[in-house]
């Protein structure tokens, strides 16, 4: 598999740089079998069937961008912090702009209640050691933090205070991701209720989506290509629902390529069953589907590994059919954008 046979070519015009309000009035693809049809997706509960079970992602995305300042002598320069992920001592691992004007041991002041010392820096990335840790940490983040948009986003407009409640799940519970399991965005209170009312059931899984999501394949040999580990859990209670839905003949259907892949790594001696730790599964076509009969997600970057995913479950010329039927038909792209349920 070359990267080239991943590619098609989007106007940038269809990148969303906000989400639809209300949430889900956003349109929706479904793609059943061989059939197409566009619908929204407050249309869900009349789409799916009782017993349907949807999967969804409970992490919650944390304010991870940060901007301060280090000063050395007279001189002060400033810094940009995008955290990426948290090691067992408290510390962050942190991209850091410009990494070069910082030195191990220096101490960057992102607010009058938030410090950091950088202790080590590695593979374009420093460690940082906050002055605060637990729920201090948190306050203290979620004041002088802001969102971390994706940089298709970001590089057009500033996250601001809207995307505190944009970018992020109504049902997020877990803080630890650094970008947002974007198929979640579409669900609100008045949908879930109607898709229970309709006999179609929910269960929780958590994966903390990391900045390796968006970081480009540079292999042309796709095999090659290698994740970026994502922590994650499926808890006793979401296996049991996975085994309860399959008994009683209904689907099990993943919201988000996160929840995918988090069900498939539990799934790995052939059933879903209770699980947590890292995961760096790269599901790409070939891969032999065991968890999820299908998937809600939006539409995703050329050459990218989660275009890969939806080919993997749908196959690489249905679902570039797809894609293109969604660009002749105007629909939404990328994290903010409209959504595709895949059913093969």
């Amino acid at each position: 598999m070359r990267l080239s046979e991943f590619d098609y070519d989007l106007p940038e015009e269809l990148v969303a740089l906000r989400p639809a309000r209300p949430r889900s009035s956003a349109r929706l693809l479904v793609a059943e079998g061989g059939g197409t049809e566009d619908r929204r997706v407050a249309d869900l509960p009349a789409i799916l069937r009782p017993g349907d079970l949807l999967v969804l992602n409970d992490t919650a995305v944390i304010p991870a961008r940060l901007s301060g300042t280090r000063t050395r002598g007279d001189a002060v320069a400033g810094i940009e912090a995008t955290l990426l992920e948290r090691d067992e001592a408290g510390r962050w691992q942190a991209l850091l702009r410009p990494l070069r004007k910082v030195r191990e041991g220096e101490a960057i002041r992102f607010s009058p209640n938030l410090s950091a010392t950088v202790e080590g820096r590695s593979d374009g990335r420093a460690t940082l050691a906050f002055d605060r840790e637990g729920p201090a940490f948190d306050a203290a983040l979620a004041e002088a933090g802001a969102m971390p948009l994706p940089p298709y986003i970001a590089s057009r407009r500033p996250a601001d205070d809207r995307d505190r409640e944009d970018y992020q799940s109504v049902w997020a519970a877990r803080p630890g991701a650094v970008a947002a399991p974007t198929a979640s965005l579409h669900f609100d209170a008045p949908l879930l209720e109607r898709l229970a009312a309709a006999g179609i059931r929910t269960a929780h899984v958590t994966l903390h989506v990391g900045a390796g999501t968006f970081l480009p394949v540079k292999t042309d040999d796709v095999t090659e290509h290698r994740m970026h580990a994502e922590r994650g859990e499926v808890p006793e209670a979401a296996a049991r629902a996975v085994a309860g839905a399959r008994a009683a003949g209904g689907r099990v259907i993943a919201v988000g390529t996160t929840a995918l892949r988090v069900l498939e790594t539990a799934a790995a001696d052939g059933a879903v069953g209770p699980w947590r730790g890292a995961t760096d599964l790269f599901v790409r076509p070939g891969h032999e589907f065991r968890a999820v009969d299908g998937l809600l997600t939006n539409f995703h970057l050329p050459r990218s590994t989660l275009l890969m995913l939806v080919a993997a479950l749908m196959g690489r010329d249905r679902i570039l059919a797809l894609y293109d039927h969604a660009i002749r038909q105007r629909y939404r792209f990328y994290s903010y954008g409209d959504a595709s349920l895949l059913l093969p």
